[in-house]
């Protein structure tokens, strides 16, 4: 009982709250403000590539202004995430401050002239960029420093998507695959909930998705168990499809250097590639964020979620768009392209099956990045979020047998393996997926 009521511990307990709440506002309140003006300046430049098609024939010179901008001052920038999470893994150098203003330049360039890709790179980049400046102002020791880069991790991502809570747990599990780094709790919490409500208060609105409830009625659908084996069977799918546009992404990377040594020629090269996918194919729809469109007939995100609103391979389309963009050298993220590309797949899906349409987009819009990130539980947090809680169990079901089926693979190449995923493929403890992708590669060899 003497040490149940030890005062002098929960001082130091509450001592340590208000340090970590203290320090996560200003986090939170840059990467929030950061992440305001990066989607009200996304949507301005979205709006200009939809009202001027010509830009898209800029592309490539876009992709050269961003690889020059890159090589010449972009330095240990060019990394992206890769940097932050290495930095969180070893605080060595610190996350340069200038990645947030060159990430912000390069995935505006890259939307105005219709490159494929995301948001949440920059986002999360801008936060951990600022955060990690907040860092070093205040002097934090190394074990310090890596929670605030976590804490600038989850206030980015909550932000740019509206998902705080899903931000937090984001931040936690990303860093290595099986284990949850809960002693940044209260930070990423505390700055993923300031950044949100900061993004809020300068007026941005975030999408809204709509998922009916099965039943009609209640605040949970009741258990189909027709339907679980069909999301049992989805799950199967958007875990191959994840680690099928990771592998992919990887590949046309290695590809792009051994074919082109100068780094700033290959966004140019790689904006041609894109110019004659568009006219080969006879359509914008694969360009850009891809969540909505001018064009009532356009396969976007929202669209997905409609009986007919995304063709039997729009998946596979964006998958080909988004990899050529991001591979050789355009800036941006790739969790949105994930939304379209699950939410399409999971149209496709539905439409074959019988299944609901608009669950299956939602099922494919969250599972298809879980498997790609390696993060199952924000993925499922984020589906309540965004899509509400009455099908929690068809959300968990979808990612968690994603993230088992994407097998050791991401898109975060600096993420560690904390835990094996199957245990006919034990890795070495704390394999980085860049070095378990080499060991696979040997241990097939052998």
């Amino acid at each position: 009982m003497k040490r149940l009521l030890n005062l002098s511990e929960h001082l130091e307990a509450l001592r340590q709250l208000g340090f970590w709440i203290l320090l996560a506002i200003p986090a939170g309140l840059l990467a929030g403000t950061a992440s305001a003006f990066f989607l009200w300046a996304l949507e301005r430049v979205t709006d200009l590539r939809f009202e001027h098609g010509w830009l898209l024939f800029l592309l490539p010179v876009g992709g050269l202004l961003i690889g020059l901008l890159y090589h010449h001052w972009g330095k240990d920038s060019e990394g992206g995430n890769n940097v932050l999470l290495e930095q969180i893994h070893q605080p060595g150098g610190g996350v340069p401050i200038r990645m947030a203003p060159l990430v912000l330049i390069g995935t505006l360039a890259t939307h105005l002239f219709g490159g494929s890709a995301g948001r949440e790179g920059t986002a999360v980049q801008m936060g951990g960029s600022l955060a990690g400046a907040c860092g070093k102002y205040f002097k934090l020791r190394p074990d310090d420093l890596r929670l605030i880069l976590m804490a600038g991790v989850a206030a980015g991502f909550g932000s740019v998507f509206g998902t705080p809570l899903a931000g937090a747990i984001f931040a936690m599990e990303v860093l290595v695959i099986g284990r949850i780094q809960y002693q940044a709790l209260i930070p990423v919490l505390a700055a993923s909930l300031i950044g949100d409500v900061t993004c809020s208060a300068w007026g941005i609105h975030h999408t809204a998705y709509h998922i009916a409830i099965a039943d009609g009625s209640g605040d949970r659908a009741a258990l189909d168990f027709r339907l679980l084996g069909l999301t049992i069977a989805a799950g199967v799918i958007f875990g191959l499809i994840s680690q099928f546009f990771s592998e992919f992404v990887h590949y046309l990377q290695q590809f792009w250097k051994k074919t082109i040594a100068y780094a700033p020629l290959r966004p140019v090269a790689g904006g041609l590639v894109v110019i004659a996918l568009t006219y080969l194919l006879g359509t914008r729809d694969y360009l850009g964020l891809g969540v909505h469109s001018p064009d009532p007939k356009a396969v976007t995100i929202l669209s997905a979620f409609n009986a007919g609103g995304a063709g039997p391979l729009s998946w596979w389309w964006k998958i080909l768009f988004t990899a050529v963009t991001l591979s050789c050298g355009f800036k941006g993220g790739e969790v949105t392209p994930l939304f379209f590309i699950g939410a399409a797949l999971g149209n496709a899906l539905a439409t074959l099956t019988g299944a609901p349409v608009d669950l299956f987009a939602g099922l494919g819009f969250i599972a298809v990045f879980a498997g790609a990130s390696n993060t199952p539980l924000a993925c499922t947090i984020m589906g309540i979020e965004l899509f509400g809680s009455h099908n929690t169990v068809y959300f968990a079901v979808a990612c968690f047998v994603a993230y088992y089926f994407s097998g050791h693979s991401g898109i975060y190449l600096s993420q560690r393996v904390g835990v094996s995923k199957r245990r006919h493929h034990e890795l070495p403890k704390d394999l980085s997926l860049r070095e378990a992708r080499e060991w696979h590669f040997k241990a097939r060899r052998k």
